[in-house]
């Protein structure tokens, strides 16, 4: 029997950090035969912002077609100027509710934020965790908290 894996990506965090580090893109296509020769994938949640934009559309309209489950966020532009539409709370919750049901939780993200939550999931169910991040611009505490830190590199890129 395959191993069951959940797959979380944290959309917003993996652009910027693609675009700066490589001015380019990620490659979910890639990353979704990669996953799948590990064993099955029971879950995948890609989490984003809602900014009503054809090109965002297109692209959300093709996370989905790979098999992904589209999170949407309202994108909130405050009047100070600064945005919001972070995901960080939303993705924890899940990453919590399918850990007991997978073999594997697979975090696209570099945020250290999560570093506790892959932890705890360790520690409570015994799940193995990967994180897929750019190395420069991963948390260390991050990249410490997983069983296995998986570089963004050109072959994940397109």
């Amino acid at each position: 029997m395959s191993p069951k894996i959940a797959v979380f990506v944290d959309v917003q965090n993996i652009y910027y950090t693609t675009r700066d580090a490589y001015q380019r893109q990620f490659n979910y296509r890639k990353l979704w035969q990669h996953l799948s020769e590990q064993g099955e994938i029971v879950i995948a949640n890609a989490y984003a912002t809602e900014r009503h934009d054809a090109q965002q559309q297109k692209f959300q309209a093709a996370l989905k077609h790979i098999g992904f489950n589209v999170k949407l966020k309202p994108f909130i532009q405050r009047s100070d100027g600064s945005a919001k539409g972070d995901w960080d709370v939303g993705i924890t919750i899940d990453v919590l509710g399918a850990a007991e049901r997978v073999d594997s939780v697979v975090l696209l993200s570099g945020d250290g934020d999560f570093d506790l939550l892959l932890k705890a999931i360790k520690d409570k169910y015994g799940v193995n965790t990967q994180v897929y991040g750019v190395p420069s611009l991963t948390a260390n505490s991050l990249i410490s908290a997983c069983d296995k830190f998986i570089e963004i590199d050109q072959s994940l890129l397109q």
